[in-house]
């Protein structure tokens, strides 16, 4: 072989193995990326499933209130096939925040079991239609903290304000009378600030007429004109005269 024909080989070997590494490295790259999109859909699928679920419980205890179920098979099972699948292999997820999620899956079932033994009974709906109020109002606010703040706990989300969360409510249709006698937007609000996430605007102490029936005390007020009036020095023969003063109407 000649020297030129040589080079040429040496030449067209180095090509082709830079064209197939480059190839590998593309098929690499397009595996991982792959793998993260998918990822990506199962988490977001958790909570697509985690929300028809709680749509459907918002439907079937509304029944029961308005007296409209017909038995215990009007309330169905619970199932998470999407939640066990990415349980089932290693994510690159907050996995205390999926086992919140499933926490409140089996809450759900444990109050709908409890409503479905006791229509079978024919008992009283009182306490286990509020027990499954209250779990529906948590597992709201775990669906929004997992939607909106990445599954964090209330304790480190972000603030935020509090017409955000009733925006969010909206957007997935959660109703706010969609159970009788019970605000479903502020119930999951309060549940949400009461367990530690910073939500603005405060609740108000006192209400508009209360607010302006109040007198205003610009001693008391830090911030009123010229800052409060210093109180007035007193030397220790006045204090021990004041206290013994005191004492003796006390004792009179």
């Amino acid at each position: 072989m000649s020297e030129p024909s040589f080079q040429t080989f040496i030449v067209a070997g180095l090509l082709v193995l830079i064209g197939a590494i480059g190839f590998l490295a593309w098929t690499a790259w397009r595996y991982v990326d792959r793998e993260r999109d998918m990822e990506t859909l199962a988490l977001e699928g958790v909570g697509h499933e985690l929300r028809i679920n709680l749509q459907r419980f918002v439907s079937e205890l509304g029944m029961v209130a308005r007296s409209e179920a017909t038995g215990p098979s009007d309330l169905l099972p619970v199932n998470h096939p999407q939640l066990d699948a990415v349980l089932a292999r290693p994510v690159e997820a907050d996995r205390r925040a999926l086992s919140v999620i499933r926490a409140a899956y089996d809450e759900l079932g444990a109050r709908k079991l409890d409503i479905r033994s006791t229509l079978a009974q024919g008992q009283d709906l009182t306490t286990p239609m509020n027990n499954a109020a209250s779990a529906l109002i948590e597992t709201i606010g775990t669906l929004y903290l997992w939607e909106q703040h990445g599954g964090r706990s209330p304790e480190t989300a972000r603030p935020t304000r509090s017409w955000h969360v009733r925006d969010w409510m909206k957007t997935h249709r959660f109703t706010a009378d969609a159970l009788p006698g019970l605000h479903l937007r502020d119930e999951v609000v309060e549940n949400l600030r009461r367990y530690g996430m910073s939500l603005k605007p405060k609740p108000l102490n006192h209400t508009a007429s209360q607010y302006y029936a109040k007198r205003y005390d610009r001693k008391s007020d830090p911030r009123a004109p010229m800052w409060k009036r210093k109180a007035p020095v007193v030397s220790d023969d006045q204090a021990m005269q004041t206290e013994t003063d005191t004492v003796q109407h006390a004792l009179s």
